[in-house]
């Protein structure tokens, strides 16, 4: 802010290390310190005629430039603060998990903190839990129908409650004292015994009567979320991840408190299940490697690894996908003349029984009790027998096709799983689809039971299913049905069997509610930071300072200011929070045509400057103007959108209002009047960001290409994710036999893909193939063989700071620009929140062989510091681009690197080996 020979400033550079605001006198090149806040920053400063209001815990203050002294603002609102104000509303587009009751009539929600209830067809919704402000979820219903586990945090910390789930008994609290995360309850078969994980990486289970957690494992490598009861509730199984990232799956005999591997850390293995005859074992694993290769570079991927296995807990037990013999029926009741025989020759009377014979009447009544013993005996609860000798030996694979399996469950006799298509960065690959599939071991064939789910919940007596349905993106509302287990005619799809979550009501206030998000966020940044030393930051200090604030928060947007400014005290990146109840704005979408505007003074019309050409076969490059037939050029004028007039100083824009994809009548003509003026008919784009940027990467490839006489390529990459990759594939490839090359990563989005990136920069020429009708290749077959460069900046960021990093430590080439964001410290997805909102948790860090953090706050320093500053960016030019072609250009000359020519051809007798 510039005012008279003063310009004022924010910096934390002072010993408070918070924001406050300072002052630098033109004229005397001196910094003054003007505020010495030790709390709170001084934030949102805008400049006055006569002084500087600032913000600072909440309250308005003024810097006035006489008395130098900043002034707390009195301002009062009066308003009824809506947002805050207690209401109901439907919150089953919230649902966050689910699960479904034993005999499938009705299903278990938590949504918005509560727990629910939803019929299959008849009767009304239930709300089992009525906690506003209180966080309920993790639902698991119990096998006997009596019980609603889950997860609540009422204490502060998660605990699992058990409820009655009708809703009128008394709620029980079945752990305490833990101070942390808790994932799903799983209830075993008879209904006495929940298992779970925790944050910690442990695994539990308790006695509902007792309340005496006993502690199953602990993993040093990831969390244990896994994890199954046998049908007699004697055995868990579960599976924990190895120091090789692979998963085994482990048997815990709960008498003997004693765990045993059934699988080896030579196979990636898990999620696995219990028959509930108690004769298998049923689990996932990833054994199939038909690997695919890359039509653009030798490269290979496994996209469809999984099938389920089945492990017999017996030796004596016969696999269910056993051999299979057809035998014939002998229908004939008679006894054969053999048996006949043999029966007089071991009567010792030489007589053969008759009918009416004592002894016969003696053995149809002990064939009854037969019968009756083998009714007592299916009666009676299963008995699990494991012999754990060799059982690792015991392991088949079901026949079906290997594939991406999601949710896994077992009912007698079938085995369910759902399988999704096979996915890319860019999402799904297209001709597969999502669905639930059932497999009968009886007849050993699959078959498709739902399109379009990919996650369910299995009634406890097999006999139903609940689904999921996907809303269309993660935070849309799903759908949910209830329908039958077993196969039957066509496959269903979503919408069958579904079920009404309109009455899932709940009361919200909303200041209690925000206290939980607050809570909540704390708890995760507390539970999952990097390091427990949380940066050295008191974080119980800063919970106590920030928690002042809530009082005055109205609305969610205020919430998730204090929430950010909370987070932002840990000085770490990736600390995002955001979503959450907001109100809906309804945005409404501008069509836009690729082309920047100038306005002709003189007519008041508007004429088309520039139009950015696109890649119009691709959807996501199209360029409106340049599409086959509409014929307009650069300077043409736009005269009408759709019949209405454009004329200044109305907006271009405000005349492709609510335009994007739909058809729209441009009236153009090469002067600015209607005389022989023409309509074209376009479909305006909804953003041009892809168009601009091409047009970037093509004026720089050129630049470049003109600069150096088509020896040096040009690879822009704007993010390590799915688009950063993509366009490494699409530029880098093409310009292999450059003689030298420029990665350009500024501005650089983050991601992921740095790895499979540099696994081809890094690559070497090793040697030369020959055949004797083609031009002689290399080997690797694509490997870049010159010298190379790449440009960095302030805004490369995440893994465009590691890109950087890494490019320096394998010394690939120089680095040029500026030093880079400083944000390395990675995160797993976004965490919902009880009111649809989410927060991130940075939990992974890196740091180098010396055993020092790296990057993170500190960014990447160029080996060759070169600023692009404002006015030469805005005026077209690009010193760190002219730079990194000077370097390398000075790289192809003092080290040229020609492949080398094809040998002479060899005699009939070629010389031996020296």
């Amino acid at each position: 802010m510039w005012h008279g020979n003063t310009i004022y400033f924010t910096s934390d550079r002072g010993p408070e290390h918070h924001l406050n605001l300072y002052s630098y006198d033109v004229s005397s090149k001196q910094v003054e310190q003007l505020t010495h806040y030790a709390e709170w920053d001084v934030m949102w400063p805008s400049l006055g005629p006569d002084a500087v209001i600032f913000e600072n815990a909440g309250y308005l203050y003024t810097y006035d430039f006489q008395s130098k002294q900043p002034k707390k603002v009195t301002i009062e609102l009066p308003a009824d603060r809506p947002a805050a104000l207690k209401h109901w509303d439907n919150v089953g587009r919230l649902a966050t998990d689910f699960d479904i009751a034993p005999d499938g009539k009705r299903a278990v929600f938590s949504a918005r903190g509560d727990v629910f209830t939803v019929p299959a067809k008849e009767g009304s919704v239930r709300n089992v839990t009525r906690t506003p402000g209180i966080r309920e979820q993790k639902v698991s219903w119990s096998p006997d129908g009596r019980w609603i586990a889950y997860v609540s945090d009422r204490t502060g910390e998660d605990e699992i409650y058990i409820s009655p789930q009708d809703g009128l008994g008394k709620e029980q609290q079945i752990t305490s004292g833990y101070k942390g995360f808790k994932f799903a309850p799983v209830w075993s078969p008879d209904s006495k015994k929940i298992a779970w994980g925790d944050k910690d990486i442990n695994l539990w289970w308790i006695d509902i009567t007792e309340k005496k957690p006993v502690k199953v494992d602990h993993d040093d490598y990831a969390e244990i979320t896994n994890y199954n009861w046998s049908p007699d509730s004697k055995w868990l199984a579960y599976d924990k991840q190895s120091e090789n990232n692979y998963a085994v799956v482990y048997l815990y005999s709960l008498p003997d408190q004693k765990s045993t591997a059934v699988t080896s850390s030579l196979n990636n293995s898990y999620d696995a299940v219990f028959d509930p005859e108690g004769k298998y074992l049923y689990f996932l694993s990833d054994r199939d490697f038909n690997e695919v290769l890359g039509n653009v570079d030798f490269e290979f991927a496994n996209p469809k690894t999984t099938r389920v296995y089945i492990v017999t807990l017996k030796k004596d037990e016969q696999s269910p996908l056993g051999v299979q013999s057809d035998e014939t029926e002998i229908k004939s009741k008679e006894p054969s003349p053999m048996i006949m025989d043999q029966d007089v020759a071991t009567d010792p009377k030489g007589k053969k029984a008759s009918k009416n014979d004592k002894n016969a009447s003696e053995d149809d009544k002990d064939k009854g009790k037969d019968k009756d013993k083998d009714k007592d005996k299916k009666e009676k609860p299963v008995e699990v027998k494991i012999d754990l000798d060799g059982i690792q030996s015991r392991v088949v694979a079901l026949p079906t096709d290997p594939a991406v399996i999601r949710t896994f469950a077992a009912g007698k006799g079938f085995l369910y799983y759902s399988t999704v298509a096979a996915q890319g960065l860019d999402g799904p690959l297209p001709g597969e689809s999502t669905a639930v599939h059932a497999y009968d071991l009886k007849d050993r064939k699959e078959k498709t039971l739902i399109e379009g789910v990919e996650r369910f919940a299995l009634s406890f007596d097999g006999s139903k299913l609940l689904y999921e349905g996907e809303g269309g993106n993660p935070r849309a509302a799903h759908t949910y049905g209830i329908i039958d287990a077993k196969p039957a005619g066509e496959a269903k799809k979503v919408g069958d069997g579904v079920l009404s979550l309109n009455g899932m009501r709940a009361e919200i206030d909303p200041p209690q509610e925000w206290k939980n998000v607050f809570n909540e966020v704390w708890r995760q940044e507390r539970d999952y930071f990097y390091e427990a030393e949380m940066n050295g930051v008191d974080w119980q200090k800063m919970h106590d300072k920030y928690a002042q604030l809530l009082p005055a928060v109205s609305d969610r947007y205020s919430l998730t200011y204090i929430l950010g400014e909370m987070i932002g005290e840990l000085s770490n990146s990736h600390t995002y929070v955001g979503g959450g109840d907001y109100p809906d704005l309804h945005p409404v979408n501008v069509g836009l045509l690729g082309v920047d505007y100038e306005l002709d003074e003189s007519s008041g019309r508007y004429r088309i400057k520039k139009i950015y050409p696109g890649e119009n076969w691709n959807a996501e490059l199209r360029s409106p103007l340049t599409e086959p037939g509409i014929n307009v050029k650069e300077g043409d004028y736009l005269l009408a959108v759709n019949g209405q007039q454009l004329r200044a100083p109305q907006d271009p824009y405000q005349a492709f209002v609510n335009t994007g994809n739909e058809t729209v009548t441009l009236t153009v003509n090469s002067k600015p009047s209607e005389d022989s003026s023409r309509n074209v008919v376009v479909k305006p784009i909804n953003d041009e960001y892809n168009l601009r940027e091409l047009n970037m990467i093509n004026t720089n490839r050129k630049k470049v290409d003109d600069a150096t006489g088509g020896k040096v390529g040009y690879v822009y990459l704007p993010d390590m994710g799915s688009p950063g990759l993509n366009e490494f594939v699409k530029q880098y490839f093409p310009q292999l036999r450059k003689q030298g090359l420029i990665i350009d990563i500024r501005y650089n989005g983050g991601g992921f893909v740095d790895e499979l990136i540099f696994e081809r920069l890094r690559r070497i020429l090793a040697g030369m193939g020959s055949a004797r009708n083609w031009q002689s290749g290399t080997v690797p077959s694509n490997v870049f063989n010159g010298p190379m460069v790449c440009l960095t900046n302030h805004y490369a960021a995440s893994d465009g700071d590691l890109f950087s990093y890494m490019f320096k430590y394998y010394k690939l080439g120089p680095l040029i620009g500026e030093r880079t964001w400083g944000g390395v410290r990675g995160i797993r997805g976004e965490f919902p929140l009880m009111d649809g909102g989410y927060i991130t948790r940075p939990e992974f860090a890196r740091y180098d062989l010396t055993s020092q953090w790296i990057v993170e706050n500190r960014g990447v320093q160029p080996d060759i510091v070169v600023t692009n500053r404002p006015e030469q960016v805005v005026s077209g030019k690009d010193p760190q681009l002219d730079r990194a072609i000077e370097e390398v250009m000075k790289g192809i000359q003092a080290n040229p690197k020609q492949l080398p020519p094809r040998p002479p051809a060899l005699p009939p007798y070629p010389a031996g080996p020296s």
